[in-house]
């Protein structure tokens, strides 16, 4: 792949990963549904994996650009 590839996708995994966030946060804000925290968590852990996986490959593009 090339930089700016991996830069696109970094950034797609990004806002997937804002996205997976914000769904989180609903649903610990949410009180009235019975699964919220399963769903919380969920959503935390997914964004923090996707934000992980974004800042990597874009560190990677970064590095690969240098060269």
């Amino acid at each position: 792949m090339k930089a700016d590839d991996e830069k696109g996708i970094s950034v797609i995994l990004i806002y997937t990963a804002l996205l997976f966030f914000l769904l989180g946060l609903a649903a610990r804000m949410k009180m009235n549904f019975h699964h919220r925290m399963e769903l919380s968590t969920a959503g935390f852990v997914v964004a923090a994996v996707l934000a992980a996986l974004a800042i990597v490959l874009f560190l990677f593009s970064l590095r690969r650009r240098q060269r």
